[in-house]
């Protein structure tokens, strides 16, 4: 896991139904995630914020809105992270809407296969976002990456890696899942999905989740997670257009962060759908911010690795 990092803006939101995350990544820079960061010993650049369409708030066509606007975003943003992994530096993206992660992850995507890594991505979200065209009425196409990474979409996103599809579900951990439409249930089990939803967390604990999320992960394996704020739950974390109630509560959500800095192995990040308009005093994007701290290292425990050497007795100096 290298020490040199670099914050990419994306801040849209024509992939999402609701207005706002576009304001997302001024939210997170704001909280002082570069001051957080650095404070972790890492060596920071931010990129400053990617440039492309305006949200045209037009209604779908074939199934899909603004399909020309999310895909001119996501070459954007898959440029900007290819670059920066080249570079031997870990991406963090800004978001802006989960569409996003469509750019990001193929990057990531091209990026292993051009190494000979294998790659490992937790999608930690409320949704399994696993809608295509023909599954959802509104078209909102945040609700689709994870189908689209899968093969599954338009071929202008799903060959944006160079590869169809761009990661196999093999490769891919959902966590927190908590909002799956009928049609898309059916099709998350058709390609064998490995969901990790509510029900197992709250049966088996947030350890337990993590440790079977990562099973097998190895050093040659590089990690990339993509945090949709509403993973967590709305009382800790208001700020989102989509809230579900029943979320990982904090310290869940700060022991599923701690066990994936465990690893050593985060390569790349997407923190995404963070909505400042519907946020109370930035107070989500403040907890963005510290779950991350505890993805880079940062431990609410103090900890002894082994029992330390005794101490000699004072009574026995005397």
């Amino acid at each position: 896991m290298t020490n040199r990092v670099s914050l990419i803006g994306a801040p849209s939101d024509i992939g999402a139904g609701t207005r706002g995350a576009s304001m997302g990544p001024e939210a997170l820079r704001v909280a002082q995630i570069q001051t957080m960061l650095e404070s972790q010993g890492l060596h920071v650049l931010d990129r400053g914020d990617l440039r492309g369409p305006a949200n045209p708030q037009r209604g779908p066509v074939d199934g899909y809105r603004h399909l020309e606007e999310v895909t001119q975003w996501n070459r954007a943003v898959h440029d900007a992270v290819y670059g920066e992994l080249a570079d031997s530096r870990l991406p963090i993206l800004l978001g802006g809407d989960h569409s996003l992660s469509i750019g990001s992850i193929s990057a990531t995507a091209r990026h292993c296969r051009e190494r000979g890594r294998k790659l490992r991505v937790l999608w930690l979200d409320a949704h399994a976002d696993f809608n295509t065209n023909v599954l959802t009425p509104s078209g909102n196409i945040h609700g689709m990456p994870v189908a689209c990474l899968c093969g599954l979409g338009p071929k202008s996103l799903i060959d944006m890696s160079g590869r169809v599809p761009a990661i196999e579900a093999k490769s891919l951990r959902q966590i927190g899942i908590r909002s799956v439409d009928q049609g898309e249930k059916r099709l998350v089990h058709e390609v064998g999905l490995e969901v990790f939803d509510m029900r197992f967390i709250d049966e088996a604990g947030m350890r337990q989740t993590l440790a079977t999320a990562l099973e097998s992960l190895d050093r040659d394996t590089h990690l990339h997670v993509s945090f949709d704020v509403d993973f967590l739950d709305p009382e800790i974390a208001p700020g989102v257009g989509t809230t579900v109630p029943g979320g990982p509560s904090y310290r869940e959500a700060q022991l599923c962060m701690e066990m994936i800095a465990d690893t050593g192995q985060l390569g790349s990040l997407d923190i995404m759908e963070l909505n400042p308009s519907l946020d109370v005093r930035n107070r989500t994007a403040e907890v963005a911010v510290d779950l991350v701290a505890s993805l880079f290292g940062k431990s609410t425990l103090m900890r002894r690795e082994a029992a330390p050497e005794p101490m000699p007795s004072l009574l026995r100096v005397v």
